[in-house]
């Protein structure tokens, strides 16, 4: 097999994972509180390649070095850009956002029936008929004491940059916003959920909530359509190279053996 071959191939599955990665975060261009993705890769370690059993060398048994060879690039991990994405202004009590390091506690429940916290920097909160805070989804909002929120649906709130609700100037509750000292142990559970694996530790948050905001995804369009015609090109150039050692191979078939 022709090493040239398979170096291309490499690139072009990379380049296909990348790809994915970047549509992905255009899609969610307009989600709340959505992460971009990221992908890393490198080349693979110079590896020697030899011949084996070659008779012409006089004995079958000697291994002869050829030159080092490079088998391509290495599909590596994806990353996610925890940067703070821009504000929007909606004026509802119940939309919220952290100016800060932290996440939101909900309560999140899987379609087995098992129940787990999930973090989220995702803040568009609202009251059921019961006055529990949920999110978009429907998850329940924890308290500081991982508890559900639960409020008086007729009366009006206020919430302070610390999470504490106020009903007739009262205090109900207050939201817990937590935070991780290594957000590498933090596993990405649909689009803005995230969960901690083993070994995370979780930290005091600095966070600010901000009433009747939210916080946008961090997905720069313009930048993510650079991106995207970059690999293409990349993509198409290392098609062109499967092209040629295609073509070359046809006239070696072809057109050398008749010689």
């Amino acid at each position: 097999m022709l090493k040239g071959l398979y170096t291309a191939w490499t690139g072009m599955v990379n380049e296909q994972k990348r790809m994915d990665i970047m549509t992905n975060n255009l899609a969610n261009a307009s989600t709340v509180g959505y992460k971009k993705e990221g992908s890393t890769c490198q080349a693979f370690d110079d590896i020697l390649a030899v011949k084996i059993k070659d008779a012409s060398m006089g004995d079958e048994r000697i291994v002869q070095p050829l030159a080092f060879n490079n088998p391509g690039v290495k599909i590596g991990e994806n990353y996610t850009d925890f940067t703070q994405g821009s504000f929007r202004i909606t004026e509802n009590t119940y939309d919220l956002a952290l100016a800060g390091d932290g996440f939101f506690a909900v309560e999140f429940t899987n379609k087995a029936g098992e129940t787990s916290t999930m973090y989220t920097r995702a803040g568009q909160f609202t009251l059921t008929n019961e006055g529990y805070l949920v999110n978009e989804n429907g998850d329940f909002v924890l308290d500081v004491a991982n508890n559900r929120i639960q409020l008086d649906a007729l009366l009006d709130s206020r919430i302070d940059s610390n999470g504490i609700i106020w009903q007739n100037e009262a205090q109900v509750a207050q939201i817990q916003v937590a935070d991780f000292e290594n957000y590498d142990y933090l596993e990405k559970y649909g689009e803005t959920y995230f969960r901690p694996v083993e070994g995370a530790a979780l930290t005091q948050a600095d966070a600010e909530i901000r009433s009747g905001w939210l916080e946008m995804s961090n997905v720069q369009i313009v930048k993510e359509m650079v991106n995207m015609i970059s690999i293409t090109r990349a993509y198409e150039t290392n098609q062109k190279i499967i092209q040629a050692y295609d073509g070359s191979l046809e006239i070696a078939v072809t057109q050398l053996g008749k010689l």
